[in-house]
């Protein structure tokens, strides 16, 4: 016979844990993710054709997942859009529509995959990066890295370039195991 006070505790955090997952109307299934075995290790890959063939057609269509949807609103404001990052990126209003709502819908903050999770932690409740590569994760995960090997290296160039390194970003893979720098390979050295 299973006693209360053993049960109302696994209860207690069974339902804290519930609680505590960010959920939305396309987020998988809370009690399959709770018990699966891979616990979605990186950050859930690009889905969405037009987000793929939009964001794609100048750079790499970057996970959602690797920003908050506060950066992804402000990134696909009309006017960060005139001037992204130097470039004229504006859009229709329809398509404006369905690359705003499937990166807000996926972002790191909606996320249950556990690489997007890390990156919301190091991430202040008041910062809105518009930067991937401004969130202090990323910068920790990279900060060994000799700038030879990025800046001083024209297949990569900075570090915005994943998946220059990334080989397997088109699947939300961002593994040490999966990296290797042109040029260099999959071992390197700190001078």
């Amino acid at each position: 016979m299973v006693r209360i006070k053993t049960l109302f505790p696994a209860l207690a955090i069974s339902g804290a844990l519930l609680v505590s997952v960010p959920a939305s109307a396309d987020s998988p299934d809370i009690l399959n993710w709770l018990i699966s075995v891979d616990r979605k290790k990186g950050v859930e890959p690009v889905t969405n054709d037009t987000w793929a063939e939009e964001c794609g057609a100048c750079h790499v269509a970057y996970p959602p997942g690797l920003l908050p949807a506060r950066s992804w609103k402000a990134l696909l404001a009309p006017k960060a859009l005139a001037d992204h990052f130097g470039e004229n990126a504006e859009l229709d209003e329809d398509t404006l529509k369905v690359l705003t709502e499937y990166a807000t819908t996926h972002a790191a903050d909606q996320s249950l995959y556990k690489r997007s999770r890390k990156i919301m932690a190091s991430i202040r409740d008041d910062e809105t990066p518009l930067r991937i590569t401004e969130t202090r994760y990323i910068r920790r995960k990279h900060g060994e890295i000799p700038e030879k090997y990025i800046k001083g290296n024209p297949k990569v160039g900075s570090l915005s370039n994943c998946n220059a390194c990334h080989t397997e970003i088109d699947k939300g893979v961002f593994d040490d195991d999966t990296v290797i720098i042109p040029g260099v390979g999959r071992d390197w050295e700190d001078d």
